[in-house]
């Protein structure tokens, strides 16, 4: 047998969702990621046959928000405060009552960053937030919960 007909192995293609999901997952955690180009990149490199509209849905399924750096997963619940403090405290510019709503604003592109983060921590006062492209309106049930939120959010602005 000839050195050169050894045959090699060919990288299988993995495509299992949950297995390709949890491959994403890990390279989200591992370091920032500025766009899908390289996250497809990065798991066609690990066996998955990917493309950008794979790794987006993949991306929205497991919770994924783009930030400044690049994309990442929500932080587990006892993260959720922590990360609510940094940004509001670098995102948000403005805190205003308006009876029931709350009113935040942030540079442009950056509510939605602000919503989810919201989400994320619950504030009990908090019933919803509706996210444009600087505003953000959070519903709360009554004045005084309004009240008591902005006053809370509002020690965290920088």
């Amino acid at each position: 047998m000839h050195e050169n007909s050894r045959r090699r192995a060919l990288p299988t293609q993995r495509s299992q969702p949950e297995e390709r999901r949890r491959a994403l997952a890990e390279l989200l955690q591992s370091r920032a990621h500025p766009s899908q180009e390289q996250l497809v990149a990065a798991l066609r490199e690990r066996g998955f046959a990917v493309t950008q509209a794979t790794v987006s849905r993949d991306l929205e399924q497991l919770g994924a928000v783009k930030e400044r750096q690049g994309y990442s997963l929500p932080p587990r619940p006892s993260q959720a405060g922590d990360r609510l403090t940094a940004i509001v405290g670098e995102w948000v510019r403005s805190v205003a009552v308006a009876g029931n709503l709350l009113v935040l604003k942030t540079p442009p592109g950056s509510a939605h960053l602000v919503g989810v983060a919201l989400d994320e921590a619950g504030p009990p006062e908090m019933v919803g937030n509706i996210c444009g492209d600087d505003t953000i309106f959070i519903a709360v049930a009554d004045p005084g919960a309004a009240d008591l939120l902005a006053q809370r959010l509002r020690t965290l602005l920088r």
